[in-house]
């Protein structure tokens, strides 16, 4: 592992758990020596990605990350204009509405809202989507660049519920269908008692960057909550790529 990915492992787990840890403890899950681990730790420090508190001596994360945030939502400003649709799908549904969006390590979930409901899908803001298990996943790779499909296709596919996807020739199957719906549908396959609807969000060249889902417990979803569900997270995704990048050639509003 380079120093730079030991250094991104420190910073997604003072990101996953508690919001401060002590030293002995990320060492311990990051499976690194006290040594190491401080000397990475005194590096994040010095660029203002980690904090440590004075008295406790605790790590947590520092501002210099949201100051990157910013940056990068300056230059591409995916949550300025998706937030509002998300808001909106929320508001319309009632059900919980989570927003990803794509990167090297996967669909990552960039915006939340969960539903009112006492018996509501909850979830966690930076969760990383498996493609082959969620509706999300299938809703991008619908919509993916081919070697990004192939490379999801090829494995391996993780079970995590007894109804996820587990062969590429299935996967294959659900892809197109997505595709020619123009969303997806999920069945249990990331969570058991969870049914999802998604869509993708196109960029400039056609293809996904992220999707838009809805998340719904399977016991109050029927057939018909499905098509409607279908219809207006399609719409969604569409107005997303529409305030990114304007409206895509062939494309027409719902």
């Amino acid at each position: 592992m380079s120093t730079v990915a030991k250094a991104i492992s420190l910073l997604e787990l003072l990101g996953g758990g508690a919001p401060e840890a002590a030293l002995a403890d990320l060492a311990r899950a990051a499976g690194f020596d006290k040594a190491t681990t401080r000397r990475l730790l005194v590096s994040l420090i010095a660029q203002g990605l980690v904090e440590q508190d004075e008295t406790t001596r605790l790590y947590r994360l520092g501002a210099g990350l949201t100051r990157l945030a910013l940056m990068r939502e300056a230059q591409f400003p995916f949550l300025r204009m998706a937030v509002p649709v998300v808001e909106m799908l929320a508001a319309e549904t009632g059900e919980t509405v989570h927003l990803s969006e794509y990167s090297k390590r996967g669909l990552i979930t960039v915006q939340v809202i969960e539903s009112a409901k006492a018996n509501r899908v909850s979830v966690q803001l930076g969760d990383v989507l498996p493609m082959h298990a969620t509706a999300s996943g299938i809703a991008f790779l619908a919509f993916a660049e081919e070697r990004i499909r192939q490379g999801i296709l090829a494995g391996p596919l993780p079970a995590f519920t007894p109804f996820t996807i587990g062969d590429a020739a299935t996967l294959a199957d659900h892809v197109a269908a997505a595709r020619a719906r123009g969303h997806s549908i999920g069945a249990q396959g990331f969570e058991e008692g969870v049914m999802s609807v998604a869509a993708p969000i196109l960029g400039a060249d056609g293809y996904s960057i992220g999707a838009i889902a809805v998340a719904a417990p399977r016991v109050r979803t029927q057939k018909a909550d499905i098509e409607r569900l279908g219809v207006i997270v399609t719409a969604a995704g569409r107005e997303i790529g529409e305030r990114l990048f304007g409206r895509l050639p062939g494309q027409k509003r719902a």
